[in-house]
């Protein structure tokens, strides 16, 4: 089932998602609706906060590698920043420049069972899991640009839904 996706300036993306405990059959369909989801909006990721639910959880498939599952995760930076053109589905329409992911990292997590495993993310992969795992705790990309970088971005955010609207 495809979703809405929660956009900026909505306060449950400000907010910490709560841990997994639970590996039953609603968090199977909250998996699956948010591989659907994302794959509607052309999305490289998604976090469980971004269609409304506040579980630790997020899903991704960027570029060749394999769809990924990332509940309850944690990543160590084992790289140098990068920088890279981000942009959010939950900020759509709008992107910059950011410096401040890691183009490597070590991820631990578990998957949709409860199994645990981890793997070694490189390059835009790398930049999705940090992605994914600020939103988890209740960031933006946005809050990684410089404060005029920020302002900038969120005008022309605000201007884009005005027009829309």
């Amino acid at each position: 089932m495809i979703h809405p996706i929660v956009t900026h300036p909505d306060p449950r993306l400000r907010e910490a998602s709560r841990d997994v405990a639970r590996f039953d059959d609603e968090l199977a369909r909250l998996v699956d609706d948010m591989f659907e989801t994302m794959h509607h909006a052309d999305g490289i990721g998604l976090a469980a906060v971004q269609i409304g639910v506040m579980w630790r959880v997020a899903v991704m498939q960027v570029e060749d590698n394999p769809q990924r599952v990332l509940v309850n995760p944690s990543y160590e930076s084992l790289g140098e920043p990068m920088s890279l053109e981000e942009g959010c589905l939950s900020v759509p329409g709008v992107r910059d420049q950011t410096k401040t992911r890691s183009d490597r990292v070590r991820v631990w997590a578990l998957d949709q069972t409860g199994a645990p495993y981890e793997f070694e993310a490189e390059d835009l992969e790398a930049a999705c899991v940090q992605h994914e795992c600020d939103h988890l705790d209740g960031h933006l990309y946005v809050d990684r640009l410089s404060t005029l970088r920020r302002r900038r971005v969120l005008k022309r955010y605000e201007q884009q839904r005005e027009t829309e609207a």
